[in-house]
């Protein structure tokens, strides 16, 4: 099991770090007791084998040695890592006057910046003891991003799942695409008799569509597309991309074309590409 513990100011980047981490497949728990980890640990063990767990100053009480003496009884299956954000007082005070956000420790009838200072000695004990230490001052947060990627992973480099749906417009448009292309301008394999029972999975309408110059224009275009600008999608720390093909009915053209895209796209191997064909689904 692997297990990491973030930690660190608020305002300087604990949720993007457990965004990211969220987005690797760990499951995150937000300002959890310490005094819970083995507990919480016993109860995942057979279903999670990534755990993420943030720790804050919201119940700080002496938790620099109850989490020492937490994680000093895990056991040897148990890879731990830990990370503490921080930034400076000058920049943690701009980041609360320009969200206007409520300091956990502003309850205590103190001002911002007497609970940013606070904050930082009460969290003191933690900071000794991790692992990593990242300085966010001057860090937005894809920047941050990539360096809790790059420290947990060795590459900045993450997954990106692609689903290429095919709709039809008649039936109303897809609300999740990041992208949606309108294909009723291509011929239409419905007005051709023989054709109209298939659909653009079966051979029949395949073999028409596929003769079509247009068509295989469009899917080497938007092929070209996605090919040059996937990189830059990729570096907008983005989990998946949702592209969108609509015909008149969703049954033969924009079936086709998302097939043909998702084998395209798919084809070396460097990304998860999923096609769904959202109207032969409802049959």
């Amino acid at each position: 099991m692997k297990l990491v513990i973030v930690s660190g100011r608020s305002g300087s980047g604990k949720s993007v770090a457990l965004r990211v981490l969220e987005d690797l497949g760990y499951y995150c728990v937000d300002n959890l007791p310490v005094a819970l980890i083995g507990t919480l640990l016993d109860q995942l063990k057979d279903s999670r084998d990534q755990i993420a767990i943030s720790v804050d100053v919201r119940n700080i009480e002496n938790q620099g040695q109850v989490l020492k003496d937490q994680l000093s009884k895990l056991g040897k299956e148990t890879s731990i890592s830990s990370f503490f954000l921080n930034s400076s007082d000058k920049v943690l005070l701009k980041r609360y006057s320009e969200t206007r956000r409520l300091h956990p420790l502003s309850k205590n009838q103190i001002s911002l910046q007497e609970a940013i200072k606070l904050e930082g000695e009460l969290l003191e004990p933690i900071a000794n003891m991790v692992d990593h230490y990242i300085d966010t001052s001057a860090l937005n947060i894809y920047e941050l991003s990539d360096q809790v990627r790059e420290i947990l992973m060795g590459s900045v480099d993450k997954e990106l799942v692609i689903n290429i749906e095919s709709f039809g417009f008649k039936h109303g448009m897809p609300t999740e695409a990041d992208f949606m292309f309108d294909v009723r301008f291509l011929p239409n394999p419905h007005w051709e008799v023989e054709l109209r029972p298939h659909t653009g999975l079966e051979e029949p309408v395949q073999e028409f569509l596929g003769k079509q110059p247009l068509v295989n224009k469009f899917i080497w275009q938007i092929e070209n597309l996605f090919e040059t600008w996937m990189p830059h999608l990729e570096r907008n720390n983005r989990s998946y991309l949702t592209i969108a093909i609509g015909c008149t009915g969703g049954q033969h053209r924009s079936v086709y074309i998302a097939d043909q895209l998702a084998k395209r796209l798919g084809a070396d191997k460097k990304h998860t590409v999923n096609a769904r064909h959202r109207e032969l689904a409802k049959k």
